[in-house]
C-alpha cells in the first residue's frame, strides 16, 4: 500500500466524512488500478458532499474499468446534472461525448 493511501486512510479514521480525504483517497486508489475501492470511496464522498462534476467523471471511469458500463453512464448523467448546476458547459459536453461512446459499446 502506498504511503499516500495509508496516510489518507489514517486521516479518515479521525474525520470519516472529510471531503478532501475521501476524494483524495479515491484518486490515489484509482491511480493504483484499485477501481472497486475507488468506487466505494467516491460513493461515500458523493453521499455526503455536493460535487461540481469531477468526482462523477472519476466514478464513471472506475466503473468503465470494472466493465460496469450502465453504472458508468449513470455516473456521467449525474455528473451532467451537477455540471449544469455549476455552469461547467465544457464538462457537460465532455460527459455527453463519453456517454455516446459508452452506449456504442452496449450495442
Amino acid at each position: 500500500m502506498s504511503s499516500r493511501i495509508e496516510a489518507l486512510k489514517n486521516a479518515l479514521k479521525k474525520d470519516p466524512d472529510n471531503p478532501l480525504g475521501l476524494y483524495g483517497l479515491a484518486v490515489e486508489l484509482f491511480k493504483e488500478k484499485r477501481y472497486q475501492e475507488a468506487v466505494e470511496y467516491l460513493l461515500r464522498y458523493l453521499e455526503k458532499h455536493e460535487d461540481q462534476g469531477a468526482a462523477y467523471r472519476l466514478l464513471a471511469q472506475a466503473y468503465t474499468e470494472l466493465g460496469k458500463i450502465d453504472e458508468a453512464v449513470q455516473a456521467y448523467e449525474k455528473g451532467i446534472e451537477q455540471a449544469e448546476k455549476f455552469k461547467h458547459s465544457s464538462m457537460v459536453k465532455e460527459f455527453s461525448l463519453e456517454i455516446e461512446s459508452l452506449k456504442k459499446q452496449l450495442t
